[in-house]
């Protein structure tokens, strides 16, 4: 009951400041809400919601309203054979070229390594809303939308005559659907159409009075990449009997004694005169594992949509929305954040702060997206911090797939880049604010995803490169693809995708210090990923380890024969990552007491063996092994650095040099770049502890993009606030909640760094509260025109140690389980109280 009770008093809420600087810096009255002025003109103005599973697109429109909707399971193609039985010769053939030092070569033969396309993230279908001619006469002036992050509710309102419309939307992950109320000021004012339509093959059936139902298949077969004459729809083509198959379920139910619900032509439903409505969505498909042919599947989505439609009808929609508020809520409200300008801007704020409240004068959030050049309000760079955090916890619940490019919202049947996750640094940005953002639940869905990642890639590591272990490679899909993808070794030829994710697996040991975890989950997938580098590596001529071939996702070189090239030996990256595991293996292994083990042996028999990070002639890190000519020093993936951020092997303490050396790289990179490489620059400015640059990163993402001439812009931000690579793409949201995160508190096991690369002159007042650190410290932090005022502490489960930092003073911690530690400026503690 104990920890019930603690539960219902928000984890943002259980450090108490002395000072009561959150009502200084006004933060708690101010709302966090995208909001707009207008109904949708295009798929980035609509509102995202989602519970991990199901997502939905809220249009905003009048006249007629759209809902486009997502299942997560919902993909082109079957379970596939990630092989390729010809690809050791062609190894053999690609590593004599390389050491022979004929890189333009190796990177032509190197194709022959490559593997087939990854399939294809589809769509779900819509549910189409006609209010009729009459509402077009709608008072502009009142139109209203909002997407409120606090309850993860999507609203809009507006007034024909003297009847106020307005409509509600939410998706819950607790009953598993989305849910639409829609009233009227006026008792027997609202009537429309309702139905539902997808861009898949599909049929549609009436149930009863007041029931659509949808069944429907995927595609057994991707269509081919970059085909000219692909279809935007499939609506009228037969259902395929290999793909997928799903139904969605839609449910009306009105209020008021005139209203009526009947049954038109074409599987729609028409509510007349009624005082409000209440559709329901389920949606089930027979996806059942990556290594279940859908054909085989024992699923009937059907009758798993009316299943859980029958569990929903049974609670009353105020209950419904209670559950979804306090399963939501439970996560989001365990961080809070407030940043505001100087004491002398105050009061312009406060004004600013009491017009935010006020519902219909609300400036839309593009206006404050347009004018964060010149205004650099901090207020904006919160609600963009907890924007993240709500698409993740939209996006990824335990139980679901993991947060695709797209998180989960997609409406094309071909996807940019086949909506497919990317394993060289866009599936790994989706999942880094899960663990200081507080959200570690979050990242269960990776996990699991890695499992399979093992399960296939054990297949392509022993047949395609006859060693030992798992791998996987720069895309995959739902089915787990472990192989190369198609196309040029640039991009395809990346054994390190499934490497980068294990890191994942210690970090969340570190913040979360789950033995459980660490043991079951964690270990055996590391030990698997270990048993491949082990084999991959090989010896070199100067008695160094290498990895052979080798690119730099993405990235060209011009080799020495002036011809361009990918493909070489030991690029950084490679060296770095594998670094990374190594040490995290052996870290684990300790933890557990298996350091004895054979594996951890060779590991730490070999560590030494790996080659060091080098520095160029020029002052910057050395991408390559080799000093070869860059054609793209501005070039988008800053692979090199990967040491410096997500990884550990670059420190300003320990290696001074190689962190000049990045601060040289950096500036040498430049800011232009997609939106999840300026979030990157932003983390690993943070990581350097140069306020500066990782503001001005920062900034540089909050720009405006329009969507009609997107082309013209290199990252951004749409009017709901998605990120844009340009198109649409979700990493560089995940990217800046992590940036932020990290400009104001970083951690290794040992030692707590507070406010080590805020920028005070541009968020001089602010409080953040529940941000984790590693070692399962919660650290909460107040400062007032730019020097710190107040820090409280807590570790709920076990005992720990820590030095703390900030600027010159440094003191050790000592934290018991379940007591909070509040401390001074000068980081004296000066009370404590439990939990």
């Amino acid at each position: 009951m104990e920890e019930n009770a603690v539960r219902r008093a928000p984890q943002k809420d259980w450090w108490r400041t002395i000072s009561g600087m959150e009502e200084d810096v006004g933060g708690r009255n101010r709302p966090l809400k995208v909001t707009f002025s207008e109904a949708s003109i295009n798929w980035t103005d609509a509102i995202p919601i989602g519970n991990g599973r199901l997502g939905a697109m809220i249009w905003g429109g009048v006249s007629s309203e759209l809902l486009q909707l997502n299942e997560d399971t919902l993909w082109t193609g079957v379970p596939g054979d990630y092989t390729n039985s010809s690809a050791p010769a062609a190894l053999a053939t690609v590593r004599k070229l390389v050491d022979n030092r004929n890189y333009s070569q190796a990177t032509e033969e190197a194709v022959n390594l490559s593997g087939e396309p990854s399939d294809v993230y589809q769509l779900l279908g819509d549910i189409k809303l006609e209010f009729g001619d009459s509402h077009a006469a709608y008072s502009k002036e009142s139109y209203y939308r909002e997407l409120d992050l606090d309850t993860a509710t999507a609203k809009v309102k507006y007034s024909v005559g003297d009847v106020e419309f307005s409509r509600e939307h939410f998706a819950s992950y607790p009953d598993q659907v989305i849910v639409s109320r829609i009233s009227a000021s006026k008792p027997a004012s609202l009537s429309f159409t309702v139905s539902l339509d997808s861009k898949l093959p599909h049929k549609l059936l009436v149930s009863g009075q007041n029931q659509l139902i949808m069944e429907g298949s995927c595609p057994s077969n991707r269509i081919p990449p970059n085909a000219k004459s692909a279809p935007i729809s499939m609506a009228n083509s037969s259902m395929d009997p290999k793909g997928i198959k799903f139904s969605a379920v839609l449910n009306v139910q009105i209020t008021g004694e005139k209203g009526v619900v009947q049954v038109l032509e074409g599987s729609k439903l028409r509510i007349e005169g009624s005082d409000s409505a209440i559709l329901y969505l389920t949606a089930a498909s027979s996806f059942d594992g990556p290594f279940t042919k859908p054909e085989n599947s024992k699923k009937n989505p059907t009758s798993d949509s009316l299943n859980t439609m029958n569990s929903v009808k049974k609670l009353s929609y105020d209950n419904l929305y209670a559950r979804h508020l306090d399963d939501y809520q439970n996560l989001f409200h365990r961080v809070s954040l407030q940043l505001s300008k100087s004491s002398k801007t105050a009061v312009k704020n406060r004004k600013l702060t009491s017009s935010q409240t006020d519902i219909p004068q609300t400036v839309p959030t593009s206006a404050r997206v347009s004018s964060f050049q010149t205004d650099e309000d901090p207020s904006f760079v919160e609600l963009l911090f907890q924007y993240g955090r709500y698409i993740l916890i939209s996006s990824s619940r335990p139980g679901t797939q993991v947060s695709n490019l797209q998180g989960i919202w997609n409406k094309n049947l071909e996807p940019a880049w086949d909506g497919a996750p990317h394993l060289n640094i866009n599936l790994q940005m989706n999942y880094w604010p899960t663990l200081a953002g507080n959200l570690h639940e979050c990242q269960e869905p990776l996990f699991d995803y890695i499992s399979s990642l093992s399960v296939t890639g054990s297949k392509t590591a022993k047949v395609n490169y006859e060693a030992n272990g798992w791998v996987a490679h720069q895309v995959s899909d739902i089915w787990a693809k472990s192989s190369p993808d198609r196309g040029l070794a640039v991009w395809a030829l990346w054994p390190m995708g499934g490497a980068w994710l294990c890191t994942h697996l210690w970090e969340h040991y570190t913040y979360t210090m789950d033995k459980d975890f660490l043991k079951n989950k964690a270990y055996p997938l590391l030990e698997g990923c270990t048993l491949f580098l082990l084999d991959w590596l090989i010896e070199g001529p100067n008695g160094l380890l290498e990895t052979n071939p080798s690119t730099s996702p993405e990235h060209m070189f011009i080799a020495p024969d002036q011809k361009p090239a990918s493909v070489s030996y030991s690029t950084t990256m490679d060296i770095s990552i594998i670094k990374e595991v190594f040490s995290s293996i052996v870290s684990a292994a300790e933890v557990l007491g298996t350091s004895n083990d054979a594996i951890i042996k060779r590991v730490t028999e070999i560590q030494s063996k790996l080659p060091p990070t080098k520095i160029a002639s020029d002052g910057a890190i050395m991408e390559w092994a080799e000093e070869f000519q860059d054609p793209e020093i501005q070039h988008r993936h800053v692979s090199h650095l990967f040491g410096l951020f997500p990884g550990h092997t670059i420190t300003p303490d320990k290696t001074p040099d190689l962190c000049k050396a990045a601060n040289y790289s950096l500036i040498k990179r430049g800011e232009e770049g997609p939106g999840w490489s300026t979030t990157w620059k932003a983390a690993l400015w943070a990581r350097l502890k140069n306020s500066e640059h990782a503001y001005r990163m920062i900034k540089h993402l909050i720009v405006l993009v329009d969507p009609f001439h997107e082309s013209n812009y290199e990252g951004g931000l749409y009017s709901n606030l998605f990120t844009t690579h340009p198109p649409f793409q979700i990493d560089a949201n995940f990217g800046f909640s992590t940036a932020v995160a990290e400009m104001l508190v970083q951690s290794t096991m040992k030692d707590l760094y507070l406010l080590p690369a805020l920028p005070r002159d541009k968020w001089p007042n602010g409080c953040v509260k529940g941000l984790k650190a590693r070692g399962g410290i919660t650290v909460n932090i107040c400062w007032k025109e730019g020097e710190l005022l107040e820090v409280g502490l807590w570790s709920e489960n076990q005992k720990a140690q820590v030095r703390v930092h900030h600027r010159e003073t440094v003191v050790l911690a000592e934290l018991s389980p379940g007591i909070v530690y509040s401390y001074n400026n000068q980081l004296k503690c000066v009370k404590t109280y439990s939990l």
